[in-house]
């Protein structure tokens, strides 16, 4: 029999991926994943219709696939499910046997599926304008521009498991047209705008709330009917949320004039080296922008002198040779000489949690006993 539900019943459940810590439970209801699944398929976030086919390649217990399902049921889209089989060339096969021209994921999984492409461009039949959500950590604008030049759209979303998880996509303005090729690559690798109905804040150190100059940086907070006010049977982590009602996120960013949110750190992950701030995720960024490098993972190691130093943990491509000084050398170019790190490893496979992210905890771990030279 049809059960009366209530709105504000609880739906379902999910955990933080535990990255930097005790995973902590967030619990959702049904009026939050209805509005949230609205919010979704809005023009100017996914874009989604009856029209569309699509397929998300997240599973359930990441943030409800990051609402994707849910979504796409509200619009009456044709869904794909991937099952268990998320290497790149099983989603190409079905993408192209199935015509998806919408799809999901962490930066890991496209970054193995662009991979796949350049290797064999004609082997696959792919929608034309196939758009590709990425997020869950940051997303090299190297990965974006890679996959542009094929054609297709990869558009940085931004949220977490307490947001259910979309908080805000990087749609382009109109404004944005205007820029030079360099500001659009910065836009289109931003984390976005926030959706309707959701409001972002950044708050400094010393408590107060920063301009929108894209310049001053502090912790992003969140607010907004899809974002949780607290954490399930956690009373210890009550201070994850402010008095007013905000939601603070962990992550380090600015937010510029025109609205998008420049993500530079977690919190957690920000490197402090002689009393100055060095953003893991800037350096990350530009290492997996070489050409010889397949991921790359920067974590903080105590140092003797400086308090922390980066050492940076690097996958190269398969048959690549790149040198540890070749790769500082690479950062150079970019970055002052203090933030180019002290030590350069080279490894396997950088661990990865469930959902695909960086395990950096388990890299912490890993190298917690590390003596510098």
């Amino acid at each position: 029999e049809a059960v009366d539900i209530d709105e504000h019943w609880a739906c379902g459940m999910c955990y933080t991926s535990g990255t930097t810590g005790k995973p902590k439970g967030v619990l959702y209801g049904h009026r939050s994943s209805v509005l949230h699944a609205m919010g979704f398929a809005l023009p100017d976030a996914g874009n989604l219709s009856f029209r569309d086919t699509i397929c998300p390649v997240v599973p359930m217990f990441h943030a409800k696939a990051w609402g994707l399902p849910y979504a796409g049921a509200m619009v009456g889209a044709r869904q794909v499910l991937p099952g268990p089989h998320l290497d790149a060339e099983s989603l190409l096969d079905l993408f192209s046997q199935t015509g998806v021209n919408f799809t999901a994921g962490v930066p890991t999984i496209w970054m193995r599926v662009y991979e796949s492409l350049t290797r064999e461009p004609t082997r696959w039949s792919l929608s034309e304008n196939l758009r590709l959500f990425v997020g869950g950590s940051a997303t090299p604008s190297s990965l974006i521009e890679n996959f542009r030049s094929l054609g297709m759209t990869l558009q940085t979303v931004w949220g977490m498991t307490e947001t259910s998880p979309i908080a805000s996509v990087s749609t382009m303005r109109p404004e944005i047209d205007a820029l030079d090729t360099d500001e659009q690559k910065r836009y289109r690798a931003r984390a976005g705008i926030p959706l309707p109905l959701v409001e972002l804040r950044v708050q400094t150190d010393d408590g107060e709330l920063a301009d929108c100059d894209g310049k001053t940086v502090g912790e992003l907070q969140a607010r907004g009917p899809w974002i949780t006010n607290s954490y399930y049977n956690r009373p210890d982590a009550a201070d994850s949320f402010t008095d007013d009602g905000w939601f603070c996120t962990g992550d380090v960013a600015a937010i510029t004039p025109l609205g998008y949110v420049q993500i530079s750190d977690r919190t957690k992950d920000l490197i402090k080296s002689g009393g100055e701030w060095i953003s893991s995720v800037d350096l990350e960024n530009e290492l997996m922008a070489h050409a010889d490098i397949a991921e790359a993972c920067v974590i903080a190691v105590s140092h003797p002198k400086w308090m922390e130093r980066p050492l940076a943990a690097v996958v190269k491509k398969p048959g690549a040779e790149i040198s540890d000084t070749a790769v500082k050398d690479h950062l150079r170019q970019k970055f002052a000489n203090w933030w180019i790190p002290d030590a350069v490893v080279f490894v396997d496979e950088i661990p990865k949690t469930s959902t695909g992210k960086f395990m950096k905890l388990r890299l912490r771990e890993q190298f917690t006993d590390w003596h510098w030279d």
